[in-house]
């Protein structure tokens, strides 16, 4: 079983770290499959979700991918945001059909806006104040903080929806701000006694999504188009989403 998950959690952080993302949606989904516990299942997802960013962040950083004014505007708020959320009690089967839902109606809009809308061969961006990012960054780590993922898969589809920064940067927005919400995320499972960590099982987890973290992200900053990034992203939040809805 083991050897089973590593290899699918590498597929999962090659995958979501080439769009930005820590992978937790599909952690969290391959780990029901397999009926693990539900509080290791946060757990687990959070840290992978951490183990992976955190090499994106310094790759769409180094690569110029990371607008750091806009990162901390959006995290400022959603970090305490993040943390409150993690306190809200809600059961499994309500869990897994909001993150379902929510997940599937990003990607249906994202594709929309792909296949539908008409785009010039360079993106225009949207220049906005800081209130607005505040905003959007504490509705979504509210929201993180209530799912237990790090909630750059619910920021990237906003952003581009907003048209408030290109392909590439909207990656490393995501990056940045799932690694500040998962460790908010982890601090509020603590503060609640909830946190359950077996190394037995994570560690090996843990390997091979910085294994396939680093690669995934070192494609997205320096290989991918921003046209193919956005297209990863719709694909693999409507795979999220459908898998939670199925399970």
């Amino acid at each position: 079983m083991t050897i089973t998950l590593c290899f699918l959690f590498f597929l999962v952080a090659l995958l979501y770290s080439a769009a930005g993302f820590g992978g937790g949606s599909s952690y969290l989904a391959i780990l029901a499959l397999w009926g693990v516990n539900f509080q290791l299942m946060k757990s687990t997802a959070l840290l992978c979700n951490i183990a992976v960013v955190i090499g994106g962040v310094y790759h769409f950083w180094k690569s110029g991918h990371l607008p750091i004014k806009k990162a901390l505007w959006l995290s400022l708020v959603s970090v305490p945001m993040a943390f409150i959320g993690s306190y809200l009690p809600m059961k499994q089967e309500t869990f897994f059909l909001l993150l379902g839902i929510a997940l599937t109606l990003a990607a249906i809009f994202m594709c929309y806006r792909m296949f539908f809308e008409k785009t010039s061969g360079e993106e225009t961006v949207k220049q906005s104040g800081g209130t607005v990012y505040g905003i959007i960054g504490g509705a979504i780590g509210l929201l993180s903080g209530m799912t237990g993922i790090g909630g750059g898969i619910y920021l990237a589809p906003v952003l581009k929806l907003g048209k408030w920064d290109t392909s590439k940067n909207i990656a490393g927005l995501s990056s940045f701000f799932i690694l500040v919400n998962s460790v908010a995320g982890i601090l509020g499972q603590v503060a609640k006694h909830e946190i359950v960590f077996n190394k037995d099982f994570v560690l090996p987890l843990l390997l091979a999504v910085i294994i396939g973290g680093q690669i995934g992200a070192r494609l997205s900053a320096k290989v991918l188009k921003p046209r193919w990034v956005a297209g990863a992203t719709a694909v693999l939040i409507l795979y999220a989403g459908v898998r939670m809805l199925i399970r």
